[in-house]
């Protein structure tokens, strides 16, 4: 939340006397692949807050929503190429795959249309990416499950999409993290799809197979259905790192005050779409000085703050945080001096 905090005190200071261009009959397109989770839902709600008043301010022409039928990359491809046809000036996607979507990406920046990716990024060197540090959450989960279990154990590993950059980014920092602390192991596996019902489920699958876990590790989405899962099966309640939804930091709250129960809680703010989208406008407004590849940083919470945060995020939600323009032209200008 600091850190976030950081780029709204940057942007007050390095966006002050920044005019806007002329950007007000530009169309803009957000490809979206996936809505089937809190973190999504509450992605689109930010983005359309956002947008509606760019839009009713003349930022822009139009901010559009496309969200696919399936989860497939063909679907999305073809979605883009759609867009292409369409006539839109930028398209900011969350895609369904780094690499797989590259060809239709090209297509789009060949016909002249900017492409900001966001969370699920693309590798396409023509595209912009809006990037966190998804590796280093995931090593950080281990980091912190060393504090609260550092006797060390075995441990479940909850994923999330999969085929996506984020699920691979965090697994492979899942994976460093175990190996500089070999006193965990890795027992289990399975897929939550960042969503709390399919990880209670796939938990509940796998839980009579596994020997005793001391600490769940996962993506995001799924803290809360893991802790029902084994509340279900009567086993004993292992630290499951948390990802920042309402239910998984209100069920933490219950537990503290039970019995002191610690954990940690790391995600990339759903808002992050904003930012993606005033990258876009950015690039439309004729910035030539806009790194590719801009850093973030995710939104964690400890043992001390959690509870604060709580009550302003809307139950069933995630804790967010929405860009202005201003932010983005801050947070550009930080990474052009990094």
């Amino acid at each position: 939340m600091k850190k976030l905090l950081v780029l709204s005190a940057l942007a007050a200071m390095l966006a002050s006397g920044t005019a806007l261009a002329d950007t007000s009959g530009k169309k803009i397109a957000f490809s979206n692949n996936y809505a089937g989770n809190s973190w999504r839902q509450a992605m689109l709600d930010s983005y359309g807050i956002v947008t509606k008043k760019a839009v009713e301010d003349k930022v822009v022409a139009a901010a559009d929503v496309f969200t696919t039928a399936d989860k497939e990359v063909p679907t999305q491809a073809a979605q883009v190429q759609n867009l292409i046809l369409q006539g839109y000036d930028a398209i900011v996607i969350n895609a369904a795959s780094p690499d797989a979507l590259n060809g239709a990406i090209k297509q789009a920046c060949d016909a002249g249309i900017v492409v900001v990716s966001f969370d699920g990024t693309v590798t396409e060197p023509c595209a912009y990416r809006v990037v966190v540090d998804f590796k280093d959450m995931g090593k950080q989960e281990v980091e912190q499950m060393a504090k609260f279990q550092p006797k060390g154990g075995n441990l479940l590993e909850i994923r999330g999409l999969a085929g996506t950059s984020i699920d691979d980014a965090i697994h492979a920092g899942i994976l460093e993290g175990v190996a500089a602390h070999p006193e965990f192991k890795i027992v289990g596996s399975v897929t939550g799809d960042w969503d709390q019902t399919t990880a209670q489920k796939a938990v509940a699958t796998i839980l009579p197979s596994l020997p005793d876990v001391v600490g769940i590790v996962d993506q995001g989405g799924d803290g809360y259905g893991a802790a029902q899962a084994f509340a279900a099966a009567g086993k004993p309640r292992p630290t499951i790192i948390m990802g920042n939804r309402q239910d998984e930091l209100k069920w933490w709250k219950e537990q503290k005050e039970k019995d002191g129960y610690k954990t940690w809680s790391a995600s990339i703010a759903p808002g992050v779409s904003t930012l993606a989208f005033w990258v876009a406008q950015q690039v439309l407004d004729g910035r030539k000085d806009i790194p590719h590849d801009l850093l973030v940083p995710y939104l964690a919470f400890t043992q001390d703050d959690f509870e604060a945060a709580l009550p302003n995020i809307k139950e069933g939600g995630v804790a967010t945080h929405e860009y202005t323009q201003e932010d983005a032209i801050a947070a550009i200008k930080v990474n052009i001096k990094q």
